[in-house]
């Protein structure tokens, strides 16, 4: 069997102005370094994201913070494509905010549903702004027993950093768990702060930063997962390319992973 290294799409719009942004490069060397998860990462902005075959072969989606993006049409492919085909998902800050619009649009029927930063005027506001911005403010979040959520981050009550003021309008919660999408962390005050979607091998997103955690020089352990699932659909996909190569009555897997020409950044 072939072993390849996982190939993960880093979609934002990369700036140094984003703190996250520039944290990716040191926690993607720690991956490597001290958990041995080595990942072929490239970035992808939001405008590439959404055009056919953007994500073939990756292994992985991370839609990262820095909301308003340059293409929302772009980030909600990337959610899509990953819910749909499988792959495992993270989204963090604005990326989770894109991941239950996605929702919202795609399986509950909300087509008409918005993003309040982009369209403050319409009426039908799936993200609204936060009652109390949270840029730069820290907090603590209890995770529902028995979630992927609990099962990654190793306990019932974290302790997050944030960058945002933006979040989910409650008024959209039980349309949202009525067509799947579970929520299993929230803050004191009850509002959500953490997603995942049941039946997915890996969907995850969070409204906290897990990028800002600690001082950079160790992955958070929603991190550590991505890359744990990213291997396992590596693994998954090399073993479907090996059996094509050998099962004449086998179906062709698609695109080669190694074909893309974007610029690695790890």
């Amino acid at each position: 069997m072939t072993y390849l290294t996982p190939r993960i799409a880093l979609v934002g719009d990369r700036s140094p102005a984003v703190r996250s942004h520039a944290r990716i490069p040191g926690l993607l060397d720690a991956l490597a370094e001290r958990e041995q998860l080595v990942l072929d990462a490239y970035w992808i902005p939001t405008e590439d994201a959404g055009a056919p075959g953007a994500l073939d072969g990756f292994d992985a989606v991370w839609l990262l913070p820095g909301s308003p993006y340059r293409s929302e049409a772009g980030a909600l492919a990337a959610v899509r494509t990953a819910r749909e085909r499988g792959i495992p998902f993270l989204g963090t800050c604005a990326g989770f905010q894109h991941a239950v619009l996605e929702y919202a649009r795609n399986v509950c029927g909300l087509g008409g549903a918005v993003h309040g930063e982009e369209h403050p005027e319409r009426d039908e506001q799936v993200i609204v702004p936060l009652a109390c911005s949270l840029v730069g403010h820290e907090g603590a979040v209890a995770i529902t027993p028995g979630t992927l959520a609990e099962r990654v981050l190793g306990t019932t009550r974290t302790l997050e950093r944030y960058h945002c003021a933006y979040g989910l309008n409650t008024d959209y919660l039980d349309r949202l768990r009525a067509h799947g999408l579970r929520f299993s962390g929230a803050d004191g005050a009850g509002e959500v702060r953490v997603l995942e979607l049941p039946g997915h091998p890996f969907f995850l997103a969070s409204l906290f930063q897990p990028e800002l955690s600690g001082d950079g020089t160790r992955a958070h352990a929603m991190i550590r997962a991505l890359a744990g699932a990213a291997v396992a659909h590596a693994a998954g996909s090399s073993a479907s390319t090996d059996r094509t190569a050998t099962d004449p009555t086998a179906t062709d897997p698609g695109t080669d992973p190694g074909t893309t020409t974007l610029e690695a950044t790890a």
